[in-house]
């Protein structure tokens, strides 16, 4: 009831303006004195709830840095994040850690899979951290499983499967407990074309089918097509942001083929 009641607050304190997230001014250097290195030089950003965002850009721009700071892993030296109407910037301790793991889902571009676990207990993860049974847990991350084509695969360890079955793992395990808000490092980098493609239709279908916002930073321009937002960085700066399209669930048409 309590993580409830937490995310409806949070779904009504941003309803009105339909922006998942925002970031005002957000500046980030690492290193003091001389070897003070900035990486985040100012940006704003707006992440759109039931969309898309792409977040591109060269390596060493800042991309990293900013869903990281996004994701409230680093604290900015300056300006203001603002995620499901909650100002990230205020948050500390065990306030945050409770925020990200209830509101807030990750797919690594590593993946990320505990090894000692099977595919169907590693997507349960996010359930158990927020107290739910085992049970619980197994049934809801089996029945995601499933629906993302791994029902014959729940008792694999990552060993057993391929790249792209571990990164549908990955998906169910940022998706189980229904988050507002997904972050993608390079989710395809580690695929072949094909299955890069599935991710990205798995992530339109998924994600924006609940009204989720979901970003993902990527170097690959053949998922572009998915993106109803392109965000493109350079030396710590957005420097150009592109709508790619006016409807709000436009990768339909991805789904469904």
């Amino acid at each position: 009831m309590l993580l409830a009641t937490k995310k409806a607050h949070a779904a009504s304190a941003h309803s009105s303006s339909n922006l998942a997230a925002v970031c005002r001014g957000i500046e980030k250097s690492f290193g003091s004195g001389e070897t003070r290195v900035p990486v985040l030089r100012g940006v704003d950003l707006e992440i759109p709830a039931g969309q898309i965002t792409l977040l591109m850009g060269p390596s060493g721009c800042g991309k990293t840095t900013l869903i990281s700071s996004l994701a409230g892993l680093l604290t900015p030296d300056a300006g203001r994040i603002e995620v499901l109407g909650t100002d990230l910037t205020r948050l500390k301790g065990g306030k945050l850690v409770d925020f990200r793991a209830t509101h807030l889902g990750f797919v690594f571009q590593q993946f990320n899979l505990l090894t000692a676990l099977n595919a169907e207990e590693n997507a349960g993860v996010p359930l158990l951290v927020q107290g739910y049974s085992m049970s619980h847990a197994r049934k809801t991350a089996r029945d995601l499983l499933v629906r993302l084509g791994l029902g014959k695969h729940l008792d694999k360890h990552a060993n057993q499967l391929s790249g792209g079955q571990q990164q549908r793992v990955a998906i169910a395990r940022a998706l189980v407990h229904s988050p507002q808000l997904v972050i993608c490092d390079e989710p395809t980098a580690a695929l072949d074309a094909e299955a890069g493609q599935t991710v990205m239709k798995l992530l339109c279908e998924l994600a924006l089918d609940g009204k989720r916002a979901v970003i993902v930073v990527t170097h690959d321009h053949r998922i572009e097509s998915f993106a109803h937002r392109i965000y493109r960085m350079a030396d710590g700066k957005i420097v150009r942001m592109e709508n790619r399209v006016d409807s709000q669930q436009p990768s339909r048409e991805h789904t469904e083929s």
